[in-house]
């Protein structure tokens, strides 16, 4: 039985059927393409479909790669093109609202404290390699998008040809159009954790080199920042109102106009960043929204990163989430000869824990990152610039011992899958 774009299907797995050689991934942003690297080294023919026309530049912004997610990068070949990306942001400076005095934070030292292997990277570049890495292998369709599938494996598109596949996996972010035919509207499974993101590509007036700076408030923070080789900067808007707000994800200036209510009274450099943001090539605004499933797998279609399990976006280290699950799923069909039945419990078997505790960790950080009180902001100021301050044996052993779970990808070791061996 078929399905429409507004409702939901039970895909059940065709019976019978193993080693699948046709899959098609709906998403060419980080797990798409992570994914579509593995499942082509365990020989199958893969299909990803994006709907954003090719390798669209829309300006995105830093995203962290913690050791886990770096360790699949290397496997995949692609570490030096990683680190030659890396931001370099080496400082950043925090100015709290009606103090005079500024912190400077090693930014270096502070990652060395949370992750022996880290890198922070703009998300367009990430996607632009992973692409780079893939193109050759696997078949890749802009422009267009999933309308609708079929318990039988068919696909629908708004713009190409129907066809079939044995496999489909929805790769397609926090809004996934793949969630949504297969397991019913997002709100069932969304939960608001309080607070609001922004970003907006503007000049960067300030020639950064390697310098965020910060302006932190109660239940507000506005930064800028930029990358090693870019010639243009960031503008970073976190801000918690007292209840959800009223928008549509279209209505780009009712976004532009929050913003302006929530960071109009500030003086300093926040008007014209605000000014700058009005006349943005590329802006991105979205809650902070936690997607809570109990499985992420229904009959041939599988999610995987931010469209199964996201944490809440820039509090839980998503991105590195992203990048573990895509290489766990692709290892656990290959392992499975390619048979979802067996693959994808163990598929969420294994990412289980690394999700909840990636989900409790965002839900804390959440409150911390944006403090609610003075004092709290004081504190998190203070208690940053500290731990950049010991050595960082002592760091690191700090943050293991709790800190709110901030060693967490730390702790994750990946599974060896020999199907997915050279």
């Amino acid at each position: 039985m078929g399905t429409d774009a507004t409702g939901p299907t039970s895909l059940g797995p065709a019976a019978g059927r193993r080693a699948p050689s046709d899959v098609l991934i709906s998403g060419a942003s980080v797990a798409g393409p992570v994914t579509a690297y593995w499942l082509h080294r365990a020989g199958h023919h893969v299909t990803v479909v994006e709907q954003s026309p090719p390798r669209r530049r829309t300006g995105g912004h830093a995203v962290d790669l913690f050791t886990p997610a770096m360790d699949v990068i290397e496997r995949m070949g692609v570490l030096e093109a990683v680190q030659d990306h890396a931001t370099g942001t080496e400082r950043m400076t925090v100015r709290r609202e009606h103090a005079r005095r500024e912190v400077t934070i090693d930014m270096t030292r502070l990652m060395g404290a949370l992750s022996d292997r880290h890198v922070e990277i703009m998300r367009d570049d990430l996607g632009a390699i992973l692409y780079d890495a893939t193109r050759a292998d696997v078949e890749y369709v802009f422009d267009d998008r999933i309308t609708g599938l079929s318990d039988d494996g068919v696909a629908t598109f708004e713009r190409a040809p129907e066809r079939r596949f044995d496999v489909v996996i929805g790769a397609d972010g926090l809004h996934s159009g793949v969630r949504g035919l297969v397991f019913g509207s997002e709100t069932e499974y969304s939960h608001w954790l309080g607070g609001y993101i922004a970003v907006a590509s503007i000049p960067d007036h300030q020639h950064l080199d390697g310098h965020m700076t910060t302006l932190l408030g109660v239940n507000r923070m506005v930064g800028l920042y930029s990358a090693r080789h870019m010639t243009d900067a960031r503008a970073f808007f976190l801000f918690r109102p007292d209840a959800e707000l009223a928008y549509d994800h279209r209505d780009v200036p009712r976004q532009k106009q929050l913003l302006r209510e929530a960071f109009g009274d500030l003086d300093g450099e926040v008007p014209r960043l605000l000014d700058e943001v009005d006349r943005a090539p590329a802006f991105y605004f979205d809650a902070i929204t936690q997607l809570a499933m109990d499985h992420w797998t229904r009959g041939r279609v599988a999610l995987v990163g931010d469209a199964g399990y996201c944490p809440g976006p820039a509090v839980g280290g998503s991105t590195s989430l992203a990048v573990v699950g895509a290489y766990t799923l692709a290892g656990e069909l290959a392992a499975a000869g390619g048979d979802p039945a067996i693959a994808y419990p163990a598929y969420e078997a294994a990412m289980r824990d690394y999700v909840h505790r990636s989900r409790e960790f965002a839900t804390t950080m959440a409150r911390r990152l944006v403090p609610g009180t003075r004092a709290g902001a004081w504190m998190l100021t203070a208690g940053t610039s500290l731990l950049t301050h010991l050595p960082t044996a002592l760091g690191r052993r700090l943050v293991a011992l709790g800190s709110g779970g901030l060693g967490l990808h730390e702790s994750i070791e990946l599974r060896h899958y020999p199907a997915l061996a050279p």
